[in-house]
């Protein structure tokens, strides 16, 4: 058995999932073939850092800290290989390259920043372990942007991605910690306003298929909130419509029955359901698939088994 660290720079957290394999070629592997032995996430928070564009130098040491950090919990474990990646907190940065070469400057490591094609085709590739996705579209919505990607007969038709997600959305456009009416109204106005500028009807199918944690804390939040703590691998747009409704009418009561289930995405959760609710409106879809794996394991079988640069 071989073990590798992945180490996810993403906008909101820097998670690091350490992985054991047998020695099989990469494209014969099923998720039965990995063993995940530490899943340990530090909530980051560093696009809150990013002022006029650009990734702040405190944001630029916090982020250096936390990932010296999680290498150095990687190697209690003895891995074999030990990567690092970025998505959008730091592909989107004006000081993109400066940041990079800061960060790993101060981490000593190699980060591999990927592109927005990259991100949702490695997201496809982690989605396809749960099972073949033929005609739908896959969502990931991350911290700092929203991935989709659409597919029709297993086949990839287009891949996009759109600079917000749970975290950007909250820090441009809430005042406080939770958001008033106003305030999801314009995150929501903001995703359509990005969304019409896409080709149209190209992500237009009857099934999506979620990965990232807004989705599974949304799909969380209902189960336990609505259902007795009966949690579902799917949800549905009336589910969406439930908890949007049910924050509306009373946010405290609402958020303090969530506090219980998301302590540490308070501030993310309902602006991620916002999207989440849009995506379902503007796609058309009736019914969100949750996928267990997603870009991590995109990562580690295309990437480092696959020994792609």
């Amino acid at each position: 058995m071989s073990r590798y660290a992945v180490i996810d720079f993403g906008s909101n957290t820097i998670r690091l999932c350490i992985y054991a394999l047998p020695d099989v070629p990469s494209d014969s592997l099923t998720k039965k073939d990995i063993t995940v032995l530490l899943n340990y996430k530090e909530m980051a928070g560093i696009s809150s850092y990013v002022k006029n564009g650009k990734l702040s130098e405190k944001g630029i040491k916090k982020a250096s800290r936390i990932l010296r950090e999680q290498i150095e919990r990687a190697s209690y474990f003895s891995p074999d290989v030990v990567r690092v990646f970025a998505t959008a907190v730091l592909r989107n940065a004006k000081n993109s390259e400066s940041a990079q070469q800061a960060i790993e400057k101060n981490c000593g490591v190699p980060i591999t920043l990927l592109t927005n094609e990259e991100e949702a085709l490695l997201g496809f590739a982690g989605a396809s372990l749960d099972g073949s996705i033929e005609t739908a579209t896959l969502v990931d919505i991350g911290g700092g942007s929203t991935e989709l990607t659409a597919l029709s007969k297993g086949k990839l038709q287009a891949a996009t991605s759109l600079p917000l997600g749970s975290l950007s959305s909250f820090t441009q456009y809430v005042s406080g910690i939770l958001p008033s009416t106003s305030e999801m109204t314009a995150i929501a106005e903001a995703f359509d306003a990005l969304y019409a500028d896409l080709p149209e009807t190209v992500f237009e199918h009857k099934e999506l298929v979620g990965i990232g944690g807004a989705i599974r804390s949304a799909a969380k939040v209902y189960g336990d909130v609505f259902r007795e703590g009966k949690r579902s691998s799917e949800l549905l747009p009336e589910q969406l419509d439930g908890i949007l409704a049910a924050y509306s009418r009373d946010p405290d009561a609402f958020m303090i029955k969530a506090l219980q289930t998301i302590p540490d995405r308070i501030h993310t959760f309902i602006p991620g359901c916002v999207i989440i609710a849009r995506v379902f409106a503007l796609t058309g879809a009736h019914r969100l698939r949750i996928a267990k794996h997603g870009v991590r394991e995109g990562f580690l079988i295309e990437r480092i088994l696959g020994n792609v640069a």
